[in-house]
């Protein structure tokens, strides 16, 4: 039929965009107040409590409802994992909600965060020294990701990486490895402690059982130490 008041001209609704018509007065209220939160959803407990409906299993019947008519969606909230937000299809779940790139699917993506440490504590021993924002180049150039990191991004990771003490943060002097950074740039580097033990433990006294009676005077002395004194000639 495709005269007047035949079927053929009415357009099926999409999912989403639903009427209001469609909805009961306690739909409308809640899709209304979820929508009003745009990208930061809602906690279905909080709609009782903002909207002032004392039966739950209105809030529930209406939710569910939205839910199979496609007006709105649950999206998981890293900071309450039991309370995932309720949210209008529309609107993409702000990052304090999904913790950005370092989850997925509302759990902390651990294999990324390990593999990216690793390959910055990688680039670090090639170069020495690097900002945040020249990992954060780095790290593309290589292809390794999928992710185009921030500078902020990359600035947690090293940041996670000195809190381990696994590298050091420092300030730029402008003065030897620093000299090709600005003064006073935030720079990050390995940390020197491993080589300092190692080569300690290469001298004699490393390793020496009789060390802490050693003295200068003494009869165990490094004066009189065959060994201290061939460590010297090689």
């Amino acid at each position: 039929m495709s005269g007047r008041g035949g079927i053929s001209g009415v357009k099926r609704p999409r999912p989403g965009s639903n009427g209001s018509k469609e909805l009961t007065a306690d739909e409308h209220n809640v899709y209304n107040l979820i929508k009003s939160k745009g990208d930061m959803g809602i906690w279905k407990g909080d709609i009782r409590k903002e909207l002032n409906i004392t039966n739950a299993k209105t809030i529930d019947n209406c939710v569910k409802s939205l839910l199979l008519k496609q007006m709105i969606k649950e999206v998981p909230n890293v900071q309450a994992k039991g309370k995932k937000r309720l949210m209008a299809m529309e609107f993409e779940p702000s990052k304090e909600l999904t913790g950005g790139v370092w989850y997925h699917e509302g759990m902390l993506d651990e294999d990324l965060i390990d593999n990216l440490k690793r390959v910055c504590l990688q680039r670090l021993s090639k170069q020495k020294v690097a900002t945040a924002d020249g990992m954060r180049h780095e790290i593309k150039m290589t292809g390794v990701f999928q992710v185009d990191f921030t500078v902020e991004q990359m600035k947690d990771i090293l940041d996670n990486l000195v809190l381990e003490k696994q590298i050091s943060r420092v300030k730029s002097n402008g003065m030897g490895e620093l000299a090709s950074f600005p003064i006073n740039a935030e720079c990050y580097k390995l940390k020197s402690q491993r080589a300092k033990v190692g080569d300690f433990s290469m001298i004699p006294c490393g390793v020496c059982p009789r060390i802490n009676h050693c003295a200068p005077d003494g009869v165990i002395s490094p004066v009189t130490c065959v060994y201290y004194t061939k460590w010297l000639e090689f």
